[in-house]
């Protein structure tokens, strides 16, 4: 008997077997609690420095306009650093990168869109079996081991 939590019903003895990705190490997919480990990271990141300057020069603005300020500062953090690096400072932290299934790194239009997604949470959270978020499937892309 399994459950949501569970996934998607497979035959694959584990995540990403069927696209010929290795079970761990370089290569592998990235699972779920890692990459939520480096999404936490990133925002930590940007509410640190979002915190930093309320205590100097954004201390008298108003917080809906700074709060608001941030998530689009998060937003563009992460579509540049997934489409320069392939990589936010939280997956490279954890060892991940975002690559297309060729292997070859997400770049600018799939981290546009891929990371567009990933602002409205509800596309990550909807995985298949190989832990690919919609967003992923979306842009044909996985977040994979890269040490």
């Amino acid at each position: 008997m399994g459950s949501w939590i569970d996934g998607a019903p497979t035959e694959q003895l584990y995540p990403g077997q069927d696209m010929g990705r290795p079970q761990r190490g370089p290569g592998a997919l990235a699972r779920p609690m890692r990459r939520l480990i480096a999404f936490c990271l990133d925002w930590f990141l940007i509410e640190g420095v979002f915190l930093a300057l309320s205590q100097g020069p954004l201390s008298g603005v108003d917080t809906a306009l700074v709060d608001s300020a941030q998530l689009v500062i998060f937003w563009l953090y992460l579509v540049s650093a997934v489409g320069f690096m392939g990589h936010t400072v939280g997956h490279f932290a954890l060892g991940m990168q975002v690559q297309r299934l060729d292997g070859q790194p997400a770049g600018w239009l799939t981290a546009l869109i891929r990371q567009s997604m990933v602002m409205l949470i509800l596309p990550v959270v909807i995985m298949d079996a190989d832990h690919r978020g919609l967003h992923d499937r979306a842009r044909h892309t996985v977040l994979t081991m890269i040490r």
